[in-house]
């Protein structure tokens, strides 16, 4: 899945018609006339069992077809262990779904030439710099939003859990070198988007937030949905994040990622999320307001950058995948099948549109690891195109498990690795300080009743146990973060000069003076 969830430290393993409100308290589906072929026929049920089979404590569903919602409902709770349920104006995480709304307010300002999407993005943001110069000066809006910079999926630590602003952000990705060429291939990159965010700001001379409102949020009446979760201070109709913790969805805390809005910040409901979705399928016009104009919205629906798809049995009608501005684009059962998903801490969405069909589905769920979202999806894609009905549910789910199967496999080859009856070359207090990198900034050891603590900016925190050699693995604090294994590394006097954090990056000593720095990253 295309996700805005970071795998850090956890082992690199991981949104309405306003006239509708009353109508809507019941299932849209019991208001319509019965047909010969109702494609809604056994969802309700359909949705049940599979949210049991899966694990989700609460989700919403919304379809758009020819421009009416034709369904909206809440199914199970906003919050294991207490009794207040989903509806379809209850208030999620959207994640990654932002990007559709990022590259759609870039095309505003396409419309009104005040931005292009061939631009170099140091046009609007000329203190923006990359690792390779040449890329630098190449670098476009166009190439911002579509996921082939080069740098691929990395670089996340900055934005997660970190306290750096938006702008830090993009001042500190000068220092993260690609993992490919430039252009050469698709690679997610989360802090791009937010590079186009910023642009676009700079380009309308107010903040993305503030664009976003006044140009997606308040013309489609999307009076539920917000940029930040400081917003949602005072509402009661709001999902809680769950995590899976010992086969149990367990409920954990919003996180605040404003840092990273642009890639990932939207909260929204189905029922706004479906006026998003009706002005996408009505060409960029929604009850008579523009948009977009329908060529900035076919742009955004071309394919910019090639998605390697190897053959999936589950999909043999599937014969490419292509990412355009914001959206990922696919042929199925012969249509073009237009869509994005988002996860973040303990929630995921899902948007899948079938143009040509002038059918949308939006899903959101306030769980995460499961793979229930899509498998919906194409349950109602299916009903729709009138394809032979197959368990979606039960062929995701066996995925899933298959997959953690071999994540646990993996885990037990590396408990099987470990080195036994080895000890560390120093004394503990020999590996206490602090260390630095030059994107992620500063982290700091401590010894603590006889253990190594090891801080990371205001969210990481981690307890060290000796594994073997000059190897620790790090137990976060947060259930949902994991595990992650710490290496230290000796120079040629036998001191401590580096530590290894979790394939992520190495953090070099800093001299004993900087010993008292604060433990959270320099500013």
């Amino acid at each position: 899945m295309i996700r805005t969830s970071l795998p850090f430290p956890h082992a690199v393993a991981a949104a309405a018609a306003m006239g509708l409100a009353a109508a809507l308290a019941a299932p849209l589906a019991a208001q319509r006339a019965p047909t010969r072929h109702d494609p809604l026929a056994g969802l309700d049920a359909y949705v049940e069992h599979a949210m049991h089979d899966g694990g989700v404590p609460g989700l919403a569903i919304a379809i758009v077809k020819n421009d009416s919602v034709v369904f909206a409902k809440g199914y199970g709770l906003r919050e294991m262990g207490k009794p207040d349920r989903v509806d379809p104006h209850t208030l999620f995480a959207i994640g990654s779904n932002t990007k559709a709304f990022t590259a759609a307010v870039v095309g505003t300002l396409v419309d009104e030439g005040k931005m292009r999407w061939d631009a170099p993005a140091t046009t609007y943001l000329p203190g923006f710099q990359l690792y390779d110069p040449w890329v630098t000066r190449e670098i476009t809006i166009r190439d911002l939003l579509s996921h082939r910079s080069g740098l691929g999926r990395r670089g996340d630590l900055l934005w997660y859990g970190s306290a750096y602003s938006r702008d830090e952000i993009l001042r500190r990705i000068r220092y993260l070198t690609p993992n490919t060429s430039f252009r050469s291939q698709f690679g997610y990159q989360n802090i791009m988007f937010l590079a186009a965010g910023q642009a676009a700001a700079a380009a309308a001379g107010t903040s993305w937030d503030d664009l976003i409102a006044d140009r997606i949020f308040r013309p489609l009446h999307m009076t539920e949905s917000n940029t930040s979760v400081s917003a949602l201070a005072g509402r009661t109709d709001v999902a809680t994040p769950h995590f899976i913790i010992n086969g149990q969805p367990t409920p954990i805390a919003w996180r605040n990622i404003d840092n990273i809005g642009p890639a990932g910040a939207i909260n929204s409901t189905v029922l706004d999320m479906a006026r998003w979705v009706r002005m996408q399928l009505a060409g960029g016009t929604l009850d008579g307001t523009t948009i977009l104009k329908p060529a900035t919205l076919a742009e955004m629906r071309t394919p910019q950058t090639i998605i390697a798809s190897p053959p999936d049995s589950l999909f043999p009608s599937m014969h490419f995948s292509a990412y355009g501005f914001g959206w990922v684009l696919q042929d199925y059962l012969g249509r073009k099948l237009v869509w994005h998903n988002g996860g973040i801490d303990g929630m995921l969405s899902e948007v899948r549109l079938i143009p040509e069909e002038h059918l949308g589905i939006i899903i959101l769920s306030n769980a995460e690891a499961h793979e229930l979202n899509p498998a919906l999806a194409f349950r109602i894609m299916d009903a729709y195109l009138g394809a032979p009905p197959r368990d979606w549910s039960a062929l995701y789910l066996a995925r899933f498990k298959k997959n953690l199967a071999a994540q646990q496999a993996a885990e037990k080859a590396v408990d099987a690795a470990r080195v036994p009856d080895t000890k560390p070359s120093l004394p503990l207090d020999a590996y206490a300080g602090t260390y630095a990198d030059t994107m992620y900034g500063a982290a700091r050891v401590t010894l603590e009743q006889g253990k190594l603590v090891l801080r990371y900016g205001p969210s990481f925190t981690g307890s060290l146990e000796h594994w073997h050699y000059d190897t620790f693995r790090v137990t976060w604090s947060e259930a949902r973060e994991g595990a992650s294994f710490v290496t230290f590394t000796l120079d040629a006097a036998g001191k401590v000069d580096r530590m290894e954090v979790g394939g992520i990056t190495t953090f070099h000593r800093q001299p004993d003076t900087a010993a008292t720095a604060a433990a959270s990253p320099p500013r």
